[in-house]
């Protein structure tokens, strides 16, 4: 994610006064990825962007997002093994804190106690967006994830779209055509409804492969595949199009895998399972179950997080232990093909170049990973006379400190205008003192 932020106001040399002064603290995201809660201050007003445990005040969100916020923590509060005392919220916080939400379209412009923003399509995931901020003058671009490409259901903000889409069709297809089972584990937004557009179009395509079953087995994908028809108006022209002849949501090769006990697991299928870390659930017992077998593949579509299985099994080890701590032999291929929902260093810093903010904070990327960007950000705005911003990496809980100066102008109109013409060594004094506080 990338804190942009960008001002016409001019700076002086005076001394600091608290008034001009923002400060950018990460409570989380800061040299980690997830987490993420920026605290931002300026002028006597503080925002908390992206997180808040505690529903307070007033919340904004887009009509998907809240819908699927909702099932994202009641899922949450399912699945994870936390006993009532140690969770962090239970169903009565989540209900009032869906009451607190108001919801906002892309453009829409909010003004709230001398604060204005205005939400933009982010190309994330359905309901995503960015937010520009405006406290004064001084203008804050707060991303998050964001995308510049246009993809098969969400409109953009580079191996070529075709080449990419290819090479996973036609990984999948090698697989099957062998016997065997292609296992893809993906998180249950985003990046799946990509996918299973992807594969259903091909399955389409190809009647030899109509015989071979791709299931995706995951209940919060099932129940996101509503809300992604229900918002078919927010999606590109090319969705927008085929809804006038056939719900593309609704596949014609796919079958939603509801318990493994009804899975009938013989010969070749394709099944896209979740959580994408293989840390647990029905991808990781799945995972297990196949990976023993040499005519078997694991295909990872995006980013893996360290410390996890599916970042394990891209260096190929002999063996894994399974859940129960079992030695398991991993015979079968593993292959990554990025489908990541993020942009990379080519739209990044073509996504800076264009707005050209003087500040750039970033967040929500592992420590050496952000170092690495800052300096390629670096080498390539490096002419002051071009541009040349200033990056930085905030730890939690460490502020960034910006400091922002308007132009002041004072009329003097009047019997006051004489008597400035008489005075006016005076009243420079008196301005000076007095910053202008009238």
């Amino acid at each position: 994610k990338l804190i942009l932020m960008a001002t016409k106001r001019k700076g002086d040399e005076d001394a600091t006064d608290e008034r001009h002064v923002m400060r950018i603290m990460p409570l989380g995201a800061g040299n980690e990825v997830g987490r993420s809660c920026i605290i931002l201050k300026f002028q006597g007003k503080t925002i908390m962007l992206d997180c808040g445990v505690h529903p307070v005040r007033r919340i904004f969100m887009t009509h998907p997002t809240k819908a699927v916020m909702q099932m994202m923590l009641r899922d949450f509060l399912r699945v994870s093994n936390i006993s009532v005392e140690d969770q962090i919220y239970d169903d009565k916080d989540l209900e009032r804190c869906v009451a607190k939400v108001e919801i906002i379209d892309f453009h829409q412009e909010k003004m709230i106690n001398g604060i204005k923003f205005t939400p933009y399509n982010a190309g994330h995931v359905l309901g995503a967006c960015m937010f520009l901020i405006e406290i004064g003058g001084v203008k804050v671009l707060y991303t998050g994830d964001y995308s510049l490409e246009n993809d098969r259901h969400l409109m953009g903000t580079h191996a070529s779209v075709v080449e990419r889409e290819g090479r996973f069709t036609g990984q999948v297809e090698s697989v099957v055509r062998r016997g065997g089972r292609c296992l893809i584990p993906v998180f249950a937004l985003g990046r799946t409804q990509e996918l299973l557009l992807i594969l259903d179009e091909h399955w389409k395509a190809h009647p030899d492969l109509q015989h071979i079953p791709i299931y995706f087995a995951s209940k919060l994908a099932a129940k996101a595949l509503r809300v992604y028809q229900t918002y078919i108006n927010m999606m590109n022209d090319r969705i927008r199009k085929q809804i006038a002849i056939s719900n593309p949501f609704q596949f014609e090769y796919i079958s939603n895998l509801k318990s493994l006990k009804d899975f009938d697991d013989t010969g070749p299928s394709v099944v896209m399972a979740s959580p994408g870390m293989l840390q647990s659930g029905v991808s990781r017992q799945l995972f297990e179950r196949w990976c023993s077998d040499k005519k078997n593949e694991c295909l990872i579509p995006g980013y893996v997080v360290e410390g996890t299985l599916a970042k394990k099994i891209l260096s190929l080890p002999k063996e894994i232990t399974s859940m129960d701590g079992r030695l398991l032999p991993m015979n079968c291929s593993v292959e990554y093909i990025s489908f990541s929902a993020h942009a990379d260093f080519v739209g990044t810093s073509g996504f800076i170049e264009k707005v050209a903010p003087p500040h750039i904070v970033l967040v929500h990327g592992e420590k050496t990973e952000m170092m690495r960007l800052k300096a390629a950000l670096h080498k390539k705005f490096h002419n002051p006379k071009v541009y040349q911003p200033q990056v930085y990496t905030p730890a939690n809980t460490v502020d960034v400190v910006l400091e922002f100066r308007g132009e002041k102008v004072a009329k003097a109109i009047g019997r006051f205008g004489c008597f400035y013409q008489k005075y006016r060594g005076l009243l420079y004094f008196i301005f000076y003192i007095l910053h202008f506080i009238l």
